[in-house]
């Protein structure tokens, strides 16, 4: 059970997933971004502005906090994040001592895994991101775990794969709806877009049949402007997996190093080999118990929202 718990919670660092939670926010200490859209902008326009975020190949900080949203008892945790485009990632948060050592995530190349405390010892979860890519209608984990980035901002839109949108919500938003075509299927992307500044503030990910799988929410931007970009500062993150429970996260951003990798190590996103133990996740598949997901039909991404589209595009994939 315990290793399960650390799968559920740690893993979802790597994916496009976030929750609305009912924590209140601190206001917004960056000033907004500048206008960037029309009122009524094309799925082109969109697409500009939205990949401007191109021009940032590398992330990184020394100042974020880790919250674990499903596990509300393990306190905040204090973290150093580096990315480079397209799968580098590294995470790494310190625990209490009295929980034991941090725990370590990170991507390459060619594979994705995540550290963990196991008692004494460590053990290592790991999977090739294109053999984890073969089953992900079985995994327990619903998306690609390098989609990290596109939650903190980096996400790119290619305009041929809109099939809805944009259009003005009763909010104020702009949304839109691509497709993804996967290995099992394909795969509905609605996003929801600050209306003048063109970046994202939530991203919802169906699957072939339907199903909300995961989602994202972006807040408290910062514009840079040599970048003409804006970038999250806190993200939530949450999954709906068919196997194992909900899972949901939040990551904190003092500041940003753009463009600059902070830790000078040759190893940053080389997979640790000193593990007492190390798990393949594929063969983890389909070993937790299924749990009861939410129709797509039935979502609605706030109370004070609509339902994303409300449906339609159920309708015209047909």
């Amino acid at each position: 059970m315990r290793t399960w718990l650390w799968i559920g919670t740690l893993m979802i660092c790597f994916v496009s997933g976030g929750a609305s939670c009912a924590r209140r926010e601190p206001p917004m200490p960056f000033p907004p971004p500048p206008v960037a859209l029309n009122e009524t902008p094309s799925v082109e326009e969109l697409a500009t502005v939205m990949n401007r975020t191109s021009s940032i190949q590398q992330l990184s900080t020394n100042t974020a906090t880790v919250e674990v949203l499903t596990m509300p008892n393990i306190p905040k945790l204090s973290a150093t994040l580096s990315l480079q485009r397209e799968r580098r990632f590294r995470l790494r948060a310190s625990l209490p001592i009295v929980l034991g050592a941090g725990m370590d995530l990170g991507s390459n190349e060619d594979v994705f895994w995540f550290e963990v405390p196991e008692g004494m010892s460590k053990t290592l979860y790991y999977a090739e991101h294109e053999k984890y890519r073969q089953q992900l209608q079985r995994a327990i984990l619903p998306v690609d775990p390098t989609w990290i980035m596109d939650a903190l901002g980096l996400v790119q839109l290619d305009p041929s794969t809109v099939v809805a949108g944009p259009l003005k919500r009763a909010d104020g938003k702009l949304e839109i709806r691509s497709v993804v075509q996967m290995p099992d299927g394909l795969y509905q992307r609605v996003y929801f877009l600050e209306a003048a500044a063109g970046y994202v503030t939530n991203q919802f990910l169906y699957s072939p049949d339907g199903r909300l799988i995961a989602q994202s929410t972006a807040t408290n931007h910062r514009y840079y402007p040599e970048h003409q970009s804006a970038l999250p500062h806190q993200v939530e993150l949450h999954l709906t997996p068919t196997m194992g429970p909900p899972l949901g996260m939040k990551i904190s951003i003092g500041t940003y190093a753009v463009n600059q990798l902070l830790s000078g190590d040759p190893q940053l996103f080389t997979m640790p080999q000193n593990a007492s133990q190390a798990v393949d996740l594929t063969t983890l598949s389909g070993t937790a118990n299924a749990v009861q997901a939410t129709p797509a039909t039935e979502y609605t991404a706030d109370l004070r929202m609509a339902m994303p589209l409300r449906g339609t595009m159920q309708s015209s994939l047909r």
